[in-house]
């Protein structure tokens, strides 16, 4: 017969130090960064605003509560002179912060510090003394998922349990007390690093705000939709643009474009735009002559955007707005506005010296490479998010003035270069990164045959360029 086995202070010593070395070796080491809103804990935000006369991108760095950096990137035009600006809280008490931003006679990026007290809904004022933008974001809270509370909580309790063991084992006359700890510490590893596990493979809650209307009180939570009945309905209803202008718009003088968005059912202020490529409404312009605009209207208050254009020719303008509603997706607006008086003569946002946009034979239905080039050296900087923009408006007809066909045109399309994606949790590059080009390609599919009107967009030196061009598409061989 077998004598017993028995399990020694010393050796159970051992046991635990051996479980000490592998939870301070691994299991705290691999316990995985919490994330907020599907990314890092606090991402950047960047809003394009033209702001009267100044085109500038608005960027939020890292929104947690504390310290608020506030940077403001002015474009080449846009003249000196103070900003002011304010954070302040949507849904509940806390403190407005306000700072200026001094621009420069140069372009480039100027910066201030504001600070936010609590995580939530806030608003970002931004202001020349004449006109304020007003642009909605959020502060982040600290989101941890049920999967992250088990890593955590395993490794807390194993930690906990492993002292245990320790004083056990030395204080224990016989070995096999000291097992009911370890074998408590080696359930809560497993936990522990079962959560661990799930919190790297495992998908990221949905971004704050991207379905439901977001609160202070929401905003920490990793599934705030869990509560609702299995049938909500998230989608939002079409969104209705009402385009006008004040003064009444005249050829020659400075117009301020005034857009309301309504809700379709209720007919009340949409107030829920998801910033999407770098804005909360990307307007473009077509004019009498082919003229083009692509501009980024302030928000002055909930469903109101302005944008001033110098609109020098009389005739119609056709008028697109972009915009992303929360859950209910992209949507294209479409609207028009005349211009009375006597034209002159200026077209905004004219090609510059030695760029070509060229394309392969362009075919209804079959992908098309339109290669913009822009000269010079590999300095191209991202502006909204991407290398290069291709906006195409067709098929139009011949002898009609391009604004008023482009109004009517079955084909508005909004492409992109993209840059190379960042690594996972890594911010994408931004405007101060000049570095790519000087060639931008794009791949698009013309749907229908006829005449279109393209242009493409990239930034260098803190200056927009923009190439118009004519395409004409033939229409494919029948299958």
């Amino acid at each position: 017969m077998q004598p017993p086995l028995i399990v020694r202070p010393r050796s159970a010593c051992l046991v635990v130090g051996a479980l000490c070395a592998f939870l301070l070796g691994w299991g705290f080491g691999s316990a995985p960064d919490a994330r907020a809103d599907g990314a890092a804990s606090g991402g950047d935000l960047t809003v394009a605003q033209s702001l009267g006369a100044r085109e500038l991108t608005v960027v939020i760095r890292r929104a947690e509560p504390g310290p608020l950096r506030v940077e403001v990137v002015s474009h080449t035009g846009s003249a000196a002179g103070a900003l002011t600006v304010s954070a302040a809280p949507g849904d509940q008490g806390g403190k407005t912060s306000s700072g200026t931003v001094e621009l420069a006679d140069r372009p480039g990026l100027y910066a201030t510090t504001l600070r936010v007290d609590h995580a939530g809904p806030w608003e970002l004022s931004v202001s020349d003394g004449e006109r304020t933008a007003r642009i909605p974001f959020l502060v982040a809270a600290r989101v941890v998922t049920p999967w992250e509370r088990a890593a955590y909580g395993g490794f807390f309790v194993a930690g906990a349990l492993l002292l245990v063991a320790l004083g056990t084992a030395l204080l224990s006359k016989r070995g096999w007390p000291t097992l009911i700890p370890v074998g408590a510490l080696i359930a809560a590893l497993t936990v522990g690093t079962t959560g661990a596990v799930l919190s790297s493979s495992a998908p990221q809650p949905r971004p704050a705000g991207s379905l439901l209307d977001p609160t202070s009180g929401n905003i920490g939570n990793p599934f705030p939709e869990r509560d609702l009945p299995l049938t909500t309905n998230y989608s939002r209803p079409p969104v209705n643009l009402a385009v006008r202008a004040q003064p009444p718009a005249a050829a020659g003088q400075p117009t301020e474009v005034q857009l309301s968005l309504t809700d379709s059912a209720t007919g009340r202020p949409v107030d829920d735009l998801l910033v999407t490529d770098d804005a909360l409404l990307h307007l473009m312009v077509v004019g009498p002559s082919g003229t083009f605009w692509h501009r980024h209207p302030i928000r002055i208050a909930p469903g109101e955007y302005r944008v001033n254009l110098g609109l020098g020719e009389s005739g119609d303008y056709a008028v697109a707005a972009e915009i992303a509603r929360r859950g209910g997706g992209v949507q294209l607006l479409r609207s028009a506005l005349h211009v009375g008086g006597r034209s002159d003569s200026g077209a905004a946002d004219p090609a510059p010296n030695g760029t070509t946009l060229t394309t392969t034979e362009a075919i209804a239905g079959e992908p098309v490479t339109l290669t913009a080039a822009y000269g010079g050296a590999a300095d191209l900087q991202p502006w909204l998010g991407m290398i290069g923009h291709l906006i195409a408006v067709g098929p139009l007809p011949d002898g009609v003035p391009a604004g008023t066909s482009a109004a009517t045109a079955p084909i508005w399309a909004h492409a992109h270069a993209m840059a190379p994606m960042p690594a996972v949790g890594a911010q994408p590059p931004d405007e101060t990164v000049a570095a790519y080009g000087p060639n931008v390609a794009f791949t698009f599919t013309f749907p229908l045959p006829g005449r279109y009107l393209v242009w493409t967009q990239a930034e260098r030196g803190y200056s927009v360029m923009t190439i118009p061009t004519t395409v004409d598409v033939r229409a494919g061989v029948p299958q």
